[in-house]
């Protein structure tokens, strides 16, 4: 084997050195990313590869936090000519450009395009334009004008290439329409572009706008519409996960109401598997948790508490944590105190509607932990242990436990208390059942055991066979004995001294 051979510290430390030397990529600025995606768009577009514009697309969410005036300006006035008449529109819906910046761009001389941008590359700097507009609460109006000229502009067109940007300029309609306070204005512009999208086949597009007409119903509160345009509907299985994964959460959301929280429970650990990590999308993330934790209480279970230290987590399930010790306690008054603590926040979930369901599961939780600590106990002290109202409401719950079997006990009318069933022996007819059953099942499967052995066949006589000649040779020995027994005599010297 041959030696391998080490590298002195000199070496090593000339390695390093040069290693530092090398230029570090220096990220890009908003102004040259823009134009670089539109260089990729041209791309798409030229080669009829849809690739390059889910690429630029990828970048969208780490670009529109960088977005400001300045960048837009200069990316627009580099992409396109200056007598372009689209330069002029792109530039109005921006603010005008201070002394200093002026200057700046008259002293770089640029060399313009021969010919406009596709346009493609128009969609995606308005799309560009929405986001810089809704950071900013007075300019929601003209970000809901300019969404509106973006989709009609999109619809005149009818290119297939302009698919994946316009599922995400649909998006920043609706975001807009939503800060604006006006969401309720844009269903039937969602609901005509859904039936212009499925007849075009434009999967990605359908499938954003069955997202934006959910949540738009759910936002209402309008369930019923909601659970029709899912049954009315095919959701696209190319969607994208992140598509994919906001339907299962409206799912969810549709199916807790209608009392199926199987279903939804379901729907849930979907939209949780499909969901982006939560350092990316931490709205999501505590959105479809805080609606989990809810799901698994009206299901009887209770979540784990490592949920609650997820640092993502941590702070936006306080109220929830308070709710999940009340339910897991039965403690009625600990329940009230965290649901009118924090009702603000449940409203704002969405959830408030749910919570207050689970008054019924405190209940019974603590009844069942009163059936067990009593053998009797009033109906009096029920009402004072739980919190109810008047002992008409502590008898009808009580009945109803005793009935669904969440307890064993009965009502005594004429005494007004409950006694509560005896805990079970530990030997009493159900064990004694149990045991006889696996006894049984025991000696059965000792017989199929024995029956199932094997022998070979014929053994026993090579037995009765060695037996006989065991006899035949004792038999002779002792002839031999009662035969010769003056032998000792004939020996010298044995029959002297015997």
């Amino acid at each position: 084997m041959a030696d391998v051979e080490m590298k002195s510290a000199d070496e090593k430390k000339a390695e390093e050195a040069k290693e530092e030397e090398k230029p570090k990529k220096i990220p890009l600025t908003p102004a040259a990313e823009i134009k670089q995606n539109a260089a990729l768009i041209e791309r798409a577009v030229s080669t009829f590869e849809p690739r390059f514009t889910h690429r630029v697309l990828r970048t969208l969410t780490s670009l529109k936090k960088r977005l400001d005036a300045d960048a837009l300006r200069d990316a627009i006035e580099e992409i396109y000519p200056t007598e372009s008449s689209l330069r002029q529109q792109l530039l109005s819906w921006l603010p005008a450009a201070t002394s200093d910046h002026t200057m700046e761009v008259d002293s770089v001389t640029t060399k313009q395009p021969p010919t406009e941008p596709v346009p493609e590359t128009e969609i995606y700097l308005r799309l560009l334009l929405i986001h810089y507009l809704l950071s900013s609460s007075s300019n929601y109006g003209k970000a809901i004008e300019l969404s509106r000229q973006t989709v009609e502009k999109i619809q005149a067109l009818n290119r297939r290439t302009l698919d994946p940007i316009s599922a995400k300029v649909w998006y920043a309609l609706e975001r807009a329409y939503e800060l604006g306070g006006e969401l309720a204005d844009a269903r039937p512009l969602f609901l005509a572009a859904q039936r212009t999208a499925s007849l075009r086949h434009d999967e990605e597009t359908q499938a954003s706008l069955i997202n934006r007409l959910l949540r738009s119903y759910l936002q209402y509160n309008l369930y019923d519409q909601a659970d029709k345009l899912v049954s009315k509907t095919t959701f696209p299985t190319s969607a994208s996960n992140s598509q994919y994964a906001r339907y299962h959460y409206y799912l969810a959301r549709i199916k807790a109401v209608q009392l199926n929280y199987s279903a939804a429970h379901t729907n849930i650990q979907q939209a949780i598997r499909r969901a982006p990590p939560a350092t990316t999308a931490p709205g999501f993330y505590q959105a479809i948790h805080k609606l989990s934790v809810i799901v698994e209480l009206l299901m009887g279970d209770i979540p784990e508490r490592s949920l609650f230290r997820h640092p993502v987590l941590e702070k936006a399930l306080t109220g929830y944590f308070e709710i999940v010790k009340a339910v897991r306690s039965g403690s009625l008054s600990q329940f009230q105190n965290a649901l009118s603590k924090h009702a603000a926040q449940f409203e704002a979930d969405k959830t408030h509607t749910l919570i207050v369901r689970l008054r019924q599961n405190v209940i019974k939780t603590g009844i069942r932990r009163l059936s067990l600590s009593y053998s009797r106990i009033s109906l009096r002290d029920i009402c004072v242990k739980l919190h109810l109202d008047s002992e008409e409401d502590a008898e009808y719950i009580v009945g109803k436990a005793i009935r669904d079997g969440v307890i064993e006990g009965r009502i005594i009318h004429e005494k007004g208390w409950m006694e509560c069933g005896g805990q079970k022996g530990g030997y009493g007819p159900e064990v004694i059942d149990v045991f006889n059953r696996r006894i049984s099942y025991c000696l059965e499967l000792h017989n199929q055991s024995v029956k199932g052995m094997r022998y070979p066949l014929n053994a026993h006589r090579k037995e009765l066979a060695a037996a006989e000649g065991a006899r035949s040779r004792e038999k002779e020995l002792a002839k031999e004995l009662a035969e010769g027994g003056g032998d000792f005599d004939d020996e010298p010297g044995l029959g002297e001294g015997f």
